[in-house]
């Protein structure tokens, strides 16, 4: 299975033959419209199977799937302690693996945004997790850790390492967090801004079967994002 997560910067109507090209089963977007509020045809049809997730029709989170793709939706708690934490969205696939998107937010929240909100999320759901991955924007990196507190980059990969859940990107380059050579988003389009905070985690059934991961090319696809999909390839899936 090719599987794909890329934050489009909006207006995948414009975007998605770019992205079909890229051949996957799976495609993760984040900040990508609404295929049943849109009014683009073609659109609507190419994104025939999906779920979608967001407070705003034209820009939210959203998982594409070719057709005989079953994904079926998880009904998981986003609430921690009374608020709501944002944007996840878990589905089955094919009754075979869950697979949790993820774009987190700065979700008005002074002290967990961004990172804080995955934190959340895992605090009241990772017990629920089996055979799993974890793909998208996660807007973070280790290099962003505060000393001060216990929800920073680094802790969450922790967290997910005691649960046997890994990164894909840093298992197939053998790099370390926070040192990676292959950025994935580029800071108003500048190449001289690179970051690497989108990613792609996998539990270790899923992780032992990895055949491929890259990251698509920057003379390409910074036409139309500040990011760059990040792809992998499962043997088994």
């Amino acid at each position: 299975m090719r599987i794909v997560t890329w934050n489009c910067n909006g207006a995948l109507r414009n975007k998605f033959e770019h992205l079909s090209e890229l051949n996957a089963d799976l495609y993760i977007i984040q900040e990508c419209e609404n295929p049943e509020s849109a009014k683009h045809q073609q659109y609507i049809s190419w994104a025939g199977n999906h779920l979608w997730k967001g407070d705003n029709k034209n820009k939210g989170l959203g998982v594409f799937a070719k057709n005989k793709t079953n994904l079926e939706l998880i009904d998981w708690c986003n609430i921690y302690k009374n608020h709501e934490v944002k944007h996840f969205l878990p589905c089955l696939v094919n009754s075979d693996f869950q697979l949790l998107s993820i774009w987190t937010s700065q979700n008005k929240s002074p002290n967990f945004g961004y990172i804080g909100q995955l934190w959340k999320y895992l605090e009241i759901n990772k017990s629920k997790f089996k055979k799993i991955i974890l793909a998208g924007d996660f807007n973070s990196n280790t290099i962003w850790d505060e000393w001060d507190r216990w929800w920073n980059h680094s802790d969450v990969v922790s967290d997910l390492s005691k649960i046997e859940i890994n990164s894909l990107y840093h298992r197939y380059f053998n790099e370390e967090q926070g040192k990676e050579t292959k950025p994935t988003f580029f800071l108003q389009r500048n190449r001289a801004k690179p970051y690497h905070i989108d990613y792609i985690f996998a539990s270790k059934e899923i992780e032992n079967n990895m055949t491929n991961f890259e990251i698509a090319t920057i003379d390409k696809w910074l036409n139309y994002s500040d990011h760059l999909p990040v792809i992998c390839e499962i043997n088994t899936l």
